[in-house]
């Protein structure tokens, strides 16, 4: 018997003004403030990335949320993994979310990752300058899954394995005791009256391990995990020439450059290595410029065929667990400002999406 794969991709809810950007980064800031006046750094640089059909979404709008929806169940998507910013209990990002919950629509399945860093300006190449922390302590761990019990996971479309909401965390080496954390999140899931909870983390960064040492139930395999990359290309002159630019300026502000068909095949051959339950994943493309003025990352040579290559290995090679246990995520849907989404652009359309039904229809 075949188990049909589930692909999750990963949402960012930015996309709308709120109070905390307006004070940390001007009025009316949006990611689209950074994407739409990035310029190329070099002859060929794939710079700005523009939307096509979505066009600069507002996220409080409810007729672009059921849009994003219908786009990505249309070309094979099961559901979103929106990130969820909880700090202490004060929220960001959180209005789309709340009003997907209120309002029913769109009837689209949706899971969490708590996106637990610190909010710094990194997105300004400023990590130190730390604008709202993260204090990390048990009676906060109960009271946070507490809301999320009572607001989201009772949600129908809420995606559940087994019954059991399924929750993610981005950055697991940032708590102080993980295990402890997930106990009282377990206790609170119970006492609630849910089955349990399916929890996962975000395998990535500086944190690889066996989802069972921390109580928890898998790990995701997050993808770019730029710990683990291949070194970056630092001969822009030869890079360049062999994805066909003749010219290049070293001098471009740009600190790394890595070649997409490189990382898929070290990437694949990290997954197969893991010997604990772990889904994978992967990326469309990546480029940061959008967001940083200096020290940003370009991935080069990326594009909808060597995704699509690098999605059918990853269908090829991976079993489902159980029948629920079945899901492939995509890292992003929508990460615009570090040029990275399955949304259509200018420049490729709706290549990716294409692709991305077609490598699934073809190993259904």
């Amino acid at each position: 018997m075949t188990t049909k794969l589930r692909p999750i991709a990963i949402h960012l809810p930015q996309f709308h003004p709120f109070a905390q950007n307006d004070e940390w980064w001007g009025k009316g800031f949006t990611e689209w403030t950074n994407v739409a006046k990035t310029k190329p750094r070099f002859k060929g640089h794939y710079q700005p990335h523009l939307p096509a059909d979505l066009g600069y979404y507002d996220l409080r709008v409810e007729e672009s949320r059921i849009a994003q929806a219908d786009m990505a169940e249309a070309y094979g998507i099961y559901g979103f993994c929106y990130y969820h910013y909880w700090f202490n209990g004060t929220r960001l990002m959180n209005r789309p979310l709340d009003e997907i919950r209120k309002s029913g629509k769109p009837d689209f399945p949706f899971m969490f990752c708590w996106a637990n860093e610190n909010w710094t300006r990194r997105w300004d190449g400023e990590e130190a300058n730390v604008l709202i922390k993260q204090d990390y302590n048990l009676e906060d761990d109960r009271k946070h899954i507490k809301f999320l019990i009572d607001n989201f996971f009772v949600d129908p479309r809420y995606i559940k394995v087994d019954g059991k909401p399924f929750f993610a965390i981005y950055r697991p080496s940032l708590f102080p005791n993980l295990k402890e954390t997930s106990n009282v999140w377990r206790e609170e899931a119970h006492r609630a009256g849910l089955k349990g909870l399916y929890l996962g983390y975000m395998n990535g960064f500086d944190y690889k391990m066996n989802p069972i040492e921390i109580g928890f139930d898998v790990a995701i395999d997050f993808q770019p995990d730029f710990y683990s990359f291949p070194q970056p290309v630092n001969n822009y002159k030869t890079l360049f020439e062999k994805i066909g630019l003749t010219k290049y300026r070293p001098n471009n502000k740009v600190d790394r450059h890595f070649s997409y068909t490189q990382i898929k095949d070290v990437m694949m051959s990290h997954l197969k290595s893991r010997d604990y339950k772990i889904y994978p994943s992967l990326f469309p493309m990546w480029d940061n410029s959008a967001r940083r003025t200096k020290g940003a990352e370009i991935i080069v040579g990326a594009s909808p065929e060597k995704y699509g290559e690098w999605l059918e290995s990853i269908l090829k090679y991976f079993k489902p667990y159980s029948k629920e246990e079945n899901f492939v995520f995509i890292n992003a849907w929508n990460e615009w400002a570090e040029g990275n989404h399955l949304e259509p652009c200018q420049k490729w359309g709706h290549r990716y999406l294409e692709i991305t039904k077609e490598v699934l229809s073809k190993n259904a």
